[in-house]
């Protein structure tokens, strides 16, 4: 494959490393939500079911907030690695 200036393997190792930062960032979320769950929600004070509380420890809101918070786009400060020209244009 024909990658212009780049080493041999070059790309997978970009691909790779994207992989491996958004699921280290994922994991730094996952254990900042650790700890005791509420019995209500955070945002809405609604209860939280039992079964949410245990089937995920550290729950803080219920499912509704949950799945709004989810829709949300959040602006993540991405590093651009391949730098190709068709990116810097955007």
């Amino acid at each position: 494959m024909a990658v212009g200036w780049a080493r041999d393997g070059a790309v997978n190792e970009q691909i790779e490393a994207s992989i491996s930062d958004e699921l280290a960032r994922m994991r730094a979320q996952q254990e900042r939500q650790v700890g005791e769950s509420r019995t209500h929600c955070a945002e809405c004070e609604e209860p939280i079911p039992e079964q949410r509380r245990h089937a995920l420890p550290g729950v803080k809101l219920c499912i509704e907030c949950q799945q709004e918070r989810d829709g949300r786009v959040s602006d993540r400060g991405g590093i651009n690695r391949r730098a190709s020209k068709d990116s810097q244009l955007r």
